[in-house]
């Protein structure tokens, strides 16, 4: 089993506030527990056990370029093509966009 060293965090914003809603462990679950609810407003991609930043910073309504910017990590085999794939599928879905 491998270990997972990155992490996917969802935040939604209420009231003008912005509030983690959840970590995700693989975009298998952070597609289905962590976008069901359509109402995410930032996607972070982070290192576990690490003082830097997040790796990557998505925000909605467009989430920017995801697909393009995490190809680096299917280069490393952190993730896979497909991965990425059905992630900008269900992010186009939020976003009300073409994959």
């Amino acid at each position: 089993m491998m270990f997972r060293r990155l992490y996917w965090v969802t935040e939604v914003s209420e009231a003008g506030n912005v509030r983690v809603a959840g970590v995700y462990t693989s975009i298998p679950d952070l597609i289905e527990k962590g976008l069901e609810n359509g109402a995410v407003t930032r996607i972070s991609l982070v290192k576990l056990d690490s003082c830097d930043g997040p790796l990557g910073r998505w925000e909605s309504p467009s989430f920017g370029n995801m697909r393009e910017d995490l190809q680096a990590y299917v280069a490393t085999g952190e993730f896979a093509l497909d991965e990425i794939q059905s992630l900008a599928m269900a992010i186009s879905g939020l976003a009300g966009i073409k994959a």
